[in-house]
């Protein structure tokens, strides 16, 4: 039976719907974390080293990442027993409660190491279901779609990483600006999107239990071809083996360093390393993943006509060729030194005011807001404490910068990471595909879900923790964690060109 005839094309949009609806959620839910790791930073963590404080947030955010492979082999073996359908409605009900259990989490200040510990479980947890979630629903899809348009159909569920980074964002901006900034980073607001999730995911789960089993493998299961160990057919296979290795270092590890260096760590370096204000960096991602969305559909379509391999390749040299003149031409536009005051309308201010819960600490405000001649603004916030008893060492004092840019520097920073955002779709877009049709239906589901989640849990997942720790190395720059993404992403670039095949050993 030929895989155009398992499924009335009329249908296939409502397999994609039924899967990206669950997959969009569950992104969502992975993503939030990453969105908010400043406030999570400074609730489950200890304050006094706010840099330390974030790098473990990092950490614990990487720590998602990592698990995922382990996720990738238990909920793959499962999905190669006992069907697609089910394995991915149990990776959405652990993602869905792991993540709405953040959102209970007490704080640091509350219940102390425990707060750290808890989160990073739960982080744990989303990330064994995430490892199990993507290859579930890619398979599902791409075994109801005709093979000559797997590219254009699977890119579909492509989009959903990015939809949910999109999602995470409208939310927590939305709840931001409804319950005020002050009660969203020092009250319990940001616990909101974590909430929000447990209805998301009940929805999500009325929508999957309506769907079928992939007709492929039904058909499998019908004659008793099912896979008895799919671990030792996929890994203990010499031929199969090599294939799933290829996928890896020719592919989706340098896949992965681009995706998140284009959405997560050119957030990350526009807050932290620019200062932009919270607003409006996290805007300027928002419009620039709406821009660019629709090209993972363009460039999945493309590979059904030119292949998917030397899409993806070319999306990886970009990266390796862009990546620091584009993200220091943000720097640079963002940057006060690159700007010029109009010293007359510098604005000053002092408050003191006691300590909270003190009768004798004093805490001094200073406040200084320069202002430029193309409109941008740079509140410095410097926070000192002074202790009202001789001989007690008061805390560090607190600074903070923020930078609100112009119109036209709002823009360029737009553009910007719109480019590199072009660079994600163009090695995201036909990437499932490409995994499906290496690989056997009976093993599919471990087979492309292990290379997956190594090349994006672990090379891609860590880019903005690695690439933030190298720039705290002494005699680095703003510029030096890009080595990290660069260097990954030109490795995985001669593996793919020396060693993959655009052609497919796929058996339907």
């Amino acid at each position: 039976m030929k895989q155009n005839e398992l499924i009335p094309q009329s249908n296939i949009w409502k397999v994609i719907s039924a899967s990206s609806v669950g997959t969009l959620i569950e992104w969502y839910d992975f993503f939030i974390f990453g969105s908010l790791s400043t406030i999570i930073a400074s609730k489950f963590f200890p304050s006094a080293n706010p840099t330390a404080a974030l790098l473990s947030t990092l950490a614990t955010f990487a720590a998602g990442f990592i698990v995922r492979p382990f996720g990738a082999l238990v909920f793959g073996r499962l999905g190669d027993l006992i069907g697609r359908k089910y394995t991915f409605l149990l990776t959405l009900v652990l993602m869905g409660g792991s993540t709405f259990l953040i959102g209970c989490v007490p704080s640091y200040a509350t219940i102390g190491a425990w707060a750290p510990f808890l989160v990073l479980i739960l982080r744990l947890l989303q990330g064994l279901a995430l490892g199990g979630e993507y290859g579930g629903a890619a398979t599902y899809v791409a075994e109801h779609a005709p093979a000559n348009r797997r590219g254009f159909y699977t890119s579909w569920i492509q989009t959903t990483a990015t939809l949910g980074l999109l999602l995470s964002l409208v939310v927590i901006l939305s709840i931001r600006r409804l319950v005020g900034v002050e009660e969203f980073t020092k009250g319990d607001g940001w616990r909101y999107p974590f909430l929000l999730s447990i209805l998301l995911v009940g929805v999500s789960i009325v929508i999957r239990l309506k769907m079928h089993e992939s007709p492929l493998f039904a058909k499998l299961k019908s004659e008793g071809k099912v896979s008895k160990n799919p671990l030792k057919e996929s890994f203990g296979n010499k031929a199969n083996f090599k294939m799933v290795l290829l996928a890896l270092f020719g592919i989706t590890m340098g896949q992965g360093v681009i995706w998140y260096t284009g959405q997560f760590y050119a957030q990350s370096f526009i807050l932290t390393k620019c200062n932009v204000e919270y607003e409006q960096a996290n805007t300027i991602i928002l419009i620039s993943l709406v821009l660019a969305t629709p090209f993972f559909i363009i460039f999945g379509s493309l590979s059904d006509k030119i292949g998917r391999k030397n899409i993806m390749l070319v999306g990886m040299l970009l990266g390796v060729l862009f990546y620091r003149p584009l993200f220091d031409k943000i720097y640079t536009t963002c940057a006060p030194a690159h700007k010029t005051e109009v010293v007359a309308e510098r604005q000053f201010s002092e408050k003191r005011a006691l300590v909270k819960g003190s009768t004798t600490d004093s805490l001094i405000t200073y406040d200084t807001t320069k202002v430029y001649s193309d409109g941008s603004h740079y509140k410095i916030t410097k926070k000192v404490t002074i202790m009202g008893v001789v001989g007690v060492t008061a805390p560090p004092a607190e600074i903070k910068k923020e930078m609100i840019i112009s119109t036209t520097d709002y823009w360029t920073l737009v553009f910007l990471v719109g480019t590199m955002l072009l660079f994600v779709t163009m090695v995201y877009g036909p990437v499932a595909a490409f995994l499906v049709e290496l690989f056997p239906t009976k093993i599919r589901y471990t087979s492309m879900s292990l290379p997956y989640h190594i090349g994006n849990g672990i090379f891609g997942g860590l880019v903005p923790f690695v690439a933030t720790l190298i720039t705290t190395v002494k005699g680095t720059d703003h510029l030096s964690g890009l080595w990290y993404p660069i260097g990954v992403a030109a490795l995985s670039l001669v593996i793919g060109v020396l060693y993959v095949s655009n052609k497919t050993t796929t058996e339907d």
